[in-house]
């Protein structure tokens, strides 16, 4: 389990790696071609990722939890939930996090913030009704280790790598689609034609490219998450079958989550709109959120045998 945990915590900080080099690669590319400036397109993106940050640093909590129509309970509003969240946030170290509820049918949760000290739970009605206190537990405890494991931090930082880079794709395409006859006569105009459509053409293509591997990545990076955070639950709760049995009874639920949108499905325990079929395939692994939840409970039943059923 702790190698599983450090292989992830790894391959995540890879995939950070590649996306900063990516952020640079599209603003170095698109400042040569369109200023003659790889230096100025590096500042802009940079900027462009700056103001992003800090626009989700300090409002994309509130903001999720507005668009998910989550609202903010009490101590005492729900006794049992308040309980294990704080059981789970002790045992993982860190502050008891907000508690929100959706007021949904469908058996889902998430977490969101910027860290242990500023981090919320939301967790749907469907799933306080639908699962046991092990399986609560479970579902708590994975939360609790994205919380702790500043899982929550990387998927902020992850969406502003990506968002940077989709500004900047579509900035550029726009520039070169409405302003191409000027450019061509700026460049007939100054020499060295044939250079500068060259350096057009590798950022057009990197402007192009450049969301789809970057939307991949992230996915990637998402998916990595959730064993990490899969496994550490595990580690808190010395119960993998608990958090098994939670991911069967969301993913085989027929119920859609109506609060969920593709802005936001990446967030939840399981996909809001994938199940335990149809997750096959390689297409479909490389586009998706999160990893298959049948291969998730398998990990987690390998850790230690299910307990015997009653």
């Amino acid at each position: 389990m702790y190698d599983l945990i450090a292989a992830n915590k790894r391959n995540s900080w890879v995939l950070i790696i590649l996306m900063s080099a990516l952020v640079v690669a599209l603003g170095v590319a698109i400042g040569a071609a369109a200023a003659q400036s790889a230096y100025g397109g590096l500042v802009i993106a940079l900027g462009v990722a700056v103001v992003m940050f800090l626009v989700s640093w300090y409002g994309g909590g509130g903001l999720i939890m507005m668009v998910s129509g989550a609202h903010k309970i009490a101590h005492g509003d729900n006794p049992r939930l308040d309980n294990v969240v704080e059981e789970m946030a002790i045992a993982a170290g860190i502050p008891k996090p907000e508690i929100y509820i959706i007021d949904d049918t469908a058996p889902n949760a998430f977490a969101t913030g910027r860290d242990p000290n500023h981090a919320a739970v939301a967790i749907t009605t469907g799933l306080l009704e639908k699962l046991d206190r092990d399986e609560l537990q479970g579902v708590m405890a994975h939360e609790m280790s994205h919380v702790r494991n500043f899982d929550i931090r990387y998927a902020m930082l992850m969406a502003v790598m990506v968002g940077t880079i989709a500004l900047l794709a579509d900035f550029f395409l726009r520039m070169t689609f409405y302003g191409r006859g000027a450019r061509r006569r700026s460049s007939e105009g100054r020499g060295g034609g044939g250079a500068q459509a060259i350096l057009f053409l590798i950022a057009i293509v990197l402007a192009i490219l450049a969301p789809i591997v970057g939307k991949i990545i992230q996915l990637a990076m998402s998916r990595q998450r959730e064993f990490l955070a899969d496994a550490s639950a595990a580690e808190l709760t010395r119960y993998p079958e608990g958090l098994a049995r939670a991911l069967e009874k969301i993913a085989k639920d027929p119920e859609p989550l109506e609060a969920a949108n593709r802005a936001t499905q990446h967030l939840y325990i399981v996909n809001p709109v994938k199940s335990l079929k149809g997750e096959e395939g390689f297409i479909s692994h490389l586009f998706s959120t999160h990893p298959a939840t049948a291969e998730r409970i398998a990990r987690l039943r390998a850790i230690a045998p299910a307990a015997p059923q009653a």
